[in-house]
């Protein structure tokens, strides 16, 4: 079974998205923001991470690119990311994709297109 961990503030998205997940039988790991998330990279397998941008303690944008540059996080650097996220401007799209982002999902979001996302990216 695929692992995905869902990065948001918002615990009514992490329920939907989890709902979502869980139900095309994903594993899901939740984290309230980036240094919440940061702490759940212990080393276990993840496939994939969907994470919003707006964030207390660590925005979405500071989380990727510290799991893609920094070595503590290396067994990770792979991991595909999407941005789920109300953000809808093109600079931050381009600051993602440069920080590493695979894929940019803007909220309110159908469950199909996100799914349609996960399986195009999971490792």
């Amino acid at each position: 079974m695929k692992t995905i961990l869902i990065i948001d503030d918002s615990k009514s998205i992490r329920q939907v998205v989890g709902i979502t997940l869980k139900g095309a039988g994903y594993t899901v790991i939740e984290g309230i923001d980036g240094l919440d998330a940061l702490e759940k990279l212990d080393g276990q397998k993840i496939h994939l991470i969907i994470c919003d941008v707006n964030m207390p303690n660590m925005d979405g944008l500071e989380f990727v690119k510290k799991v893609k540059t920094d070595d503590q996080y290396a067994s990770y650097k792979f991991t595909p990311i999407i941005m789920l996220t109300t953000v809808a401007e093109e600079d931050k799209k381009l600051e993602g994709q440069k920080a590493g982002a695979r894929a940019w999902i803007v909220k309110p979001f159908l469950p199909e297109k996100l799914l349609t996302a996960v399986e195009k990216l999971i490792l």
